[in-house]
Formats: structure tokens, sequence, C-alpha cells
């Protein structure tokens, strides 16, 4: 399957693995990249640049396929060594990165300068546009399904897609809510040049996470997910557990009082006792409201066989009714 994505950044399948944090190791990556897609390193996992290097290496070991690195920009009072983690990419020789949160603008001189091909995520079409305009070559479209942060606008898969279709003229594709062949053609058919999968490919047999959080992904329904700190106007869609009632319970006690270090023990330096450990109260943890379609732990070749076949089949089925 050829699309805009595909040619772009070298790869058999319009399927692209998400960054995610304790979740995007080089194991997860380069299965997804041998499978056809494009796996994701998680840079900002990596607790140092050089680290980073090390896993770029170990990926560059398991996969002779095109891999990417995220870079996500979070406000912090001591900033994430950013420029090193930028030289561990290009001296690493990737040339894909996915970035994610703030405005990309420091650091494209250095990846364009590299050829390094850019995709942002965006939750909005205002800040895709943006995006385009400061140089990024695609955009992950998020819509409000979405694990972690779906923004602030709450739009859907369905009215964002072919919004951001009727406004951007570089790629896109679609994140928030894809799981199998079903979302990979009604992205493309919405105006997305293919998908962005997070949730979904942590429940597989390569992610390097605890099976308890495997289990509570099949064991969920589109039901179990909650939306937190919206008051602080940081929303996140996480999966419901004993830590997202205690800190919702706290939004709604202290109301407009609410602080961050208010919450602080429910979302700081949680992912590892939860990914790792499998410490599945300990905090709250980003899922998607897509958990409702994943019934099983496949393999990363299985899963993306699966999505290419129920793809083309649909493909087939609607053409022969027409």
């Amino acid at each position: 399957m050829k699309t805009r994505i595909t040619e772009m950044l070298g790869i058999e399948y319009p399927i692209i693995q998400g960054g995610m944090h304790y979740v995007g190791f080089a194991e997860l990556a380069a299965a997804v990249s041998n499978a056809g897609g494009l796996g994701t390193i998680t840079g900002l996992t990596q607790p140092t640049a050089a680290d980073l290097a090390n896993e770029i290496a170990r990926c560059r070991d398991m996969t002779d396929k095109p891999f990417a690195v995220n870079l996500t920009f979070l406000p912090a009072l001591a900033a994430p060594d950013y420029p090193g983690y930028v030289k561990a990419i290009v001296d690493g020789g990737v040339k894909i990165v996915e970035t994610a949160g703030r405005n990309p603008e420091q650091v494209l001189p250095a990846l364009k300068d590299a050829g390094v091909k850019v995709i942002h995520k965006c939750t909005s079409v205002r800040h895709s546009l943006k995006a385009q305009s400061i140089g990024c070559d695609a955009v992950s479209v998020d819509g409000f399904e979405c694990g972690g942060h779906p923004g602030e606008d709450d739009i859907p898969n369905f009215i964002l897609l072919p919004r951001a279709a009727d406004e951007l003229e570089i790629p896109f594709v679609a994140s928030g809510g894809m799981a199998d062949g079903r979302s990979l053609v009604a992205a493309m058919a919405l105006g997305a040049d293919g998908m962005n999968m997070g949730t979904r490919f942590m429940a597989t047999r390569e992610a390097p996470i605890h099976d308890n959080v495997k289990q509570a992904l099949v064991a969920a329904s589109e039901l179990d997910t909650r939306l937190v700190m919206r008051p602080l106007r940081n929303t996140e869609r996480v999966l419901n557990n004993a830590a997202s009632e205690r800190l919702l319970e706290k939004e709604k006690r202290l109301g407009a009082d609410l602080e961050f270090d208010d919450i602080i023990d429910e979302v700081a330096g949680v992912y590892p006792k939860v990914m790792i450990d499998g410490e599945m109260d300990v905090g709250v943890w980003s899922c998607g409201m897509v958990t409702g379609l994943i019934d099983d732990i496949p393999s990363c070749q299985e899963l993306i066989d699966r999505i290419m076949a129920q793809a083309e089949g649909i493909l087939r089925e609607r053409s022969a009714c027409l």
C-alpha cells in the first residue's frame, strides 16, 4: 500500500507506532519496523543523551528498516538536554523524528540540516497549520479519542481528520482510536495518509512492559478511560484505576484551588512502576478509548499483517459493491 507517508518514510505500510513513555524501547520499535510499519523509540524515556545513543544502537542491531525517535517538549524547571538528544539522533543516523508537546521549532534546523524528516503531533487544525508553516514534513493528527493528551478542543477524528485534509498541504496520519484495518481504511477515507497507533501496540508480545498492563488493556472496554487534569488545562486520557479515582476526587474537592502539587503523587514518576513493575494502581497512565477494540496480544508482525489483510478485504468488498 503506497501513500505519501510510505513514500516519504521508506516504509512498506502506512502504520506508525507512536512514542510512549516507558513503552517505546528498541525491542518494540524494531518489531514494528521489521513488520513493515514505522517503529519509534521514546527519547525522553532514556535518562541521558548517551542512553538514547545506546538505545538507537540496540535498535540498529535488531532491524535494518527505518525507525523513528520521539522527542516530546515539556514545560519543566530543568529542561532535558534537547541539543544532546538531537545530536544522538543525528549521530545515530536516524532519519525520522516524531515531535510532540510544545512547538519543535528550536530543534528543526539541526534536524533538517541532517536530512531528518519531522512529524509533529497535533490535536487541532490550527496547530497542524503552524507545524506546516515552520517546516515540519508531516503531522500526526490526534483526535479526542486518543490516549495521553488530547488537547482542550475535544474534537473527535470524524471531524478533525477531514478538517485537516481541507487545510493541510503536507501529509498527515490519523492518531487516536486506531486499532485495525477498519481504522486504516476509515482514516484514509477521511483524508489521512496512514495511521499512528499507541495503545494498540502496547498490547503486543514485543512491547517490553509488564503483563499486568497488557491484560488490563485486554480486559478494559471503551468505557474505562477517564479524563484527568482538566482544571489545570493539561487534560490527559488515562485508564480508570484507583489512582485516577483519587485524582478526580481531589479535583472535585479542591475545585478552583487545585494546583499541580495536589496531585503530584498520582502523576509524577509513576511510569516505571506501572510499565516495568506492573503496579497498576500506583498512578495514572495514558490509555486510549481504543482499548475497547483490543481483545488479544499478538506479535507486531501478526497485528500488522492482520490490519493490512482486513484493510485490503474491506477495499475489495466496497469496490465490488460500487
